[in-house]
């Protein structure tokens, strides 16, 4: 705001709102009051209002580290809990990556109320901007450690009792006399059930201190159901079930250490990238050569690069030659020749040369580090088919309990009159079969490999929403320059119609462009230069729109359009038939004529990208439509689409005017992507369902767009299309086992055909299921050539062994 007409316009629009009771906006502390009804408005309306009248409200965006969750069931408690919080207009918390994003008015809220908020309710949390990935490693690894220590110790005391249970059942003789005293099983379940399950005894009454349940509500209640009834029984006499209690815990805890150790194994991708980056960059400073740490080179460091070594940071190269291996951005493993006044990006590799080159982008604005913060987001981010998880999710303990109370009344007054054993075996089995933790991973894990092995293939995708919707594209539309063309012009043939030879011709005109800005006498001068070295001309003269004049060796030169050579009196006869046929390929002719005589023509095209044809025919294969968009004129436009195989050209299309070519399309009822580079492209590419930037392109088109393909190679648009469809399919039998194994499992239990123990087993491996099958996407294969796609057979086997 910048004066007080500016609350005054703010006020009114938020007291036009319906809902809005009173609103005051005060200039002086720029902050805005509203009394509203909370049943018809919300923040996010506010927000939206003030920003619709063109004003900023003060959010910040952080993102936490979350400690203490076991299921999905925790992630939506501490979701809730975050949203209650007057200020906080985003949260959103992963359960598979154990982290929260948090989006809240700054002045409102501090990062300290938000960590209080967590820990208020049992969980702990800690910026992730204040963790390295030393410390997130350390903090997993210990949490897997104590994880471990814990099991053993149950393992240790569980296995006698298991063993007195088989001995019980298949009447071993030999079995140790002291195992079968009640008090000896009392003192080894003991340490199991207080010391090893004292972790869900805590988050048990955690969560119903404040009014909901999870997981550790179910296990409390059914191992404290078989351990308290076991201890009556030890005064009284009567059946033990000691066992049970700690052989549940035992295999819950196993269950929760296997989670851990394939829920790390998920953020590989991210670990991967961040590997990539130098950890020393040699700086001179005050005249010395020295080495620092990569994290604190500043902006304008001079910065020496010597062969074999990686680039720190981006920057721009001020002295010496080399070569730069670029493979881990574009995918292009033939080394970029470098020289001063050309950029270079950090991570990549130097190859010879050594060089010197001026800091110019460093820490998190650096090309890796904004990879890396996409990736991160993206594995953070919900798809829209997790919503139905999230749902279920949140209902899931109390119906299971209410099931499991109902089973214990049924068995114990109708099925089995009086038999508390039997009733209270039963509602066990229900607590414990049902676990909504693989149904809270089903998604996040599969997003997460997902998004990773994008980016490990070079796409990148900003969110799990477009890496799930990228599969229902049926229509796409590739811009024509610098998507389907390489967008730079390049001399394509040299045509001779008198005896001079055709090298000699692009050697007099090179030397005719040199003094020219325009691009398409730069595409003549560097083929010329690559002959031979170019010779000096006696006069230049630049005509506008038509062309250049100039003397050479005493020859008068004219290289130009049909314009310049009707002026210049030039019989234009001689060129028609060849400059039709040129121009009929797309190509843009340049006449020559030397002394007054039709010498030759030379001609200059935007060319097709090596593997754009092949791109078009596998999107083609896969049943999308695929259009063409450019300003070029129908003629040139028809012979591009021709090369490649587009069918649908829309030609003559302005800059301005693309982002309604695409709107048509989707009003036609099609999903449509559209694939652009440049600045002209950011609106289609915004309107468009998903909008795919070239990487190699600019970075207001990469800001707009949905996917980055860091490679310039359009088959990188089939691979994000197809690892769409594999995540999906993921997601699906993830989502499917999750839910059939409850659907199934539930009743078994309920009907009394299911023992406790086995129940235990089968939940707290459903987890550990559900994320090695999300794994298996981290051997999901591309083949460039052929378009297919696949997931390696060895994995899918492993897979099976830990289902």
């Amino acid at each position: 705001m910048s004066c007080a007409a500016c609350a005054s316009r703010i006020e009114k629009g938020l007291n036009k709102l319906d809902g809005v009771e009173k609103a005051n906006v005060n200039f002086a502390v720029e902050k805005a009051t509203l009394e509203y009804h909370p049943d018809r408005l919300g923040v996010d309306d506010f927000i939206k209002t003030v920003h619709d009248l063109g004003y900023e409200v003060g959010t910040e965006k952080i993102e936490l580290k979350i400690g203490g969750m076991t299921c999905a069931a925790c992630a939506s408690r501490v979701e809730k809990q975050l949203h209650s919080l007057e200020g906080v207009i985003k949260a959103g918390v992963n359960i598979a990556t154990e982290k929260g994003t948090v989006e809240f008015i700054a002045r409102q809220l501090k990062v300290h109320d938000l960590r209080q908020a967590v820990e208020k309710i049992g969980y702990t949390a800690e910026l992730v901007e204040e963790l390295n990935e030393d410390k997130e490693r350390q903090q997993r690894q210990n949490e897997i450690v104590r994880q471990r220590n814990v099991f053993i110790l149950s393992a240790i005391l569980s296995v006698p009792l298991l063993l007195t249970m088989f001995a019980h059942i298949f009447e071993w003789a030999w079995y140790p006399e002291i195992l079968k005293s009640s008090w000896v099983q009392l003192l080894l379940a003991t340490p199991v059930q207080f010391v090893a399950g004292w972790q869900f005894y805590r988050g048990a009454y955690l969560n119903l201190k404040h009014g909901s349940a999870n997981m550790d509500v179910l296990v409390a209640m059914g191992t404290s159901a078989a351990y308290f009834y076991s201890l009556v029984n030890t005064f009284i006499g009567g059946p033990l079930y000691y066992e049970t209690a700690a052989v549940l815990i035992t295999l819950i805890i196993l269950g929760h250490m296997l989670e851990s150790i394939a829920k790390g194994r998920t953020s590989e991708a991210i670990k991967k990238l961040m590997g990539l980056q130098a950890k020393t960059a040699r700086v001179i400073r005050n005249g010395e050569e020295m080495d620092i740490p990569v994290d604190t080179v500043e902006l304008g460091d001079v910065i020496v690069v010597r062969p074999g070594e990686k680039i720190p940071v981006d920057g721009k190269v001020i002295e010496g030659t080399s070569a730069v291996d670029e493979s881990m951005l574009t995918g292009e493993s033939i080394p970029v020749d470098k020289k001063a006044g050309d950029e270079v990006i950090g991570a990549t590799i130097n190859k010879h040369g050594s060089f010197k080159f001026e800091a110019t982008k460093v820490g998190k604005d650096t090309a890796l580090a904004q990879i890396i913060k996409v990736v991160e987001d993206a594995q953070g981010s919900k798809a829209p088919i997790q919503k139905m998880a999230d749902i279920i999710s949140g209902y899931f303990v109390p119906v299971v309990v209410a099931i499991a109370v109902v089973t214990f009344l049924i068995w114990y007054f109708v099925v089995t009159p009086g038999n508390l054993p039997v009733a209270l075996i039963n509602f066990t089995a229900v607590l414990v079969i049902a676990c909504p933790c693989a149904l809270g991973l089903a998604t996040p894990t599969s997003i997460m490999v997902g998004t990773g092995r994008g980016a490990e293939t070079g796409i990148l995708f900003k969110g799990g929403e477009h890496l799930e919707k990228a599969h229902k594209l049926n229509a796409i539309v590739l811009d024509k320059t610098g998507t389907i063309t390489k967008g730079q012009p390049e001399v394509t043939d040299v045509v001779s119609l008198d005896d001079t030879r055709e090298e000699d011709l692009l050697i007099i005109a090179g030397a005719v462009e040199k003094n020219s800005e325009h691009p398409l006498g730069q595409a003549i001068v560097k083929k010329a230069e690559e002959k031979q070295r170019l010779p000096q001309t006696d006069s230049f003269n630049a005509i506008p729109g038509h062309g250049i004049e100039a003397h050479i060796d005493g020859k008068r030169v004219l290289v130009g359009n049909t314009k310049l050579m009707i002026e210049r009196d030039v019989n234009v006869s001689n060129f028609e038939e060849q400059k039709a046929k040129l121009e009929n390929e797309g190509k843009t002719a340049m006449l020559m004529a030397i002394n007054g005589r039709p010498s030759g023509l030379i001609a200059v095209a935007d060319t097709v990208k090596q593997h754009s044809k092949t791109a078009i025919a596998q999107l083609k294969q896969m049943g999308i439509e695929v259009y063409m968009i450019t300003g070029d004129n129908r003629r040139t436009a028809n012979a591009i689409a021709k090369q490649v195989g587009v069918d649908n050209v829309l030609a003559e299309v302005l800059p301005e005017d693309k982002a309604k070519e695409v709107q048509k399309l989707k009003d036609a009822g099609k999903n449509v992507g559209m694939v652009g580079d440049g600045i002209n492209d950011a609106p289609a590419l915004a309107t468009a369902d998903i909008g795919m930037a070239i990487g190699t392109g600019t970075d207001v088109a990469m800001e707009a767009a949905d996917v980055t393909l860091m490679r310039g190679d359009l088959r990188s648009i089939v691979a994000a299309v197809q690892l769409s469809k594999a995540t999906m399919k993921n997601i699906k039998q993830n989502l499917f086992w999750a839910l059939i194994y409850n659907t199934i499992g539930i009743p078994v239990a309920a009907s009394g055909l299911l023992n406790p123990i086995i129940a235990g087993a089968a939940m707290a491996f459903s987890s550990v299921s559900v994320v090695s099958n999300a794994l298996r996407l981290k051997r999901w294969r591309f083949h460039m050539e052929t378009g297919e796609m696949h997931v390696e057979e060895a994995d899918q086997s492993r897979v099976s062994a830990a289902v």
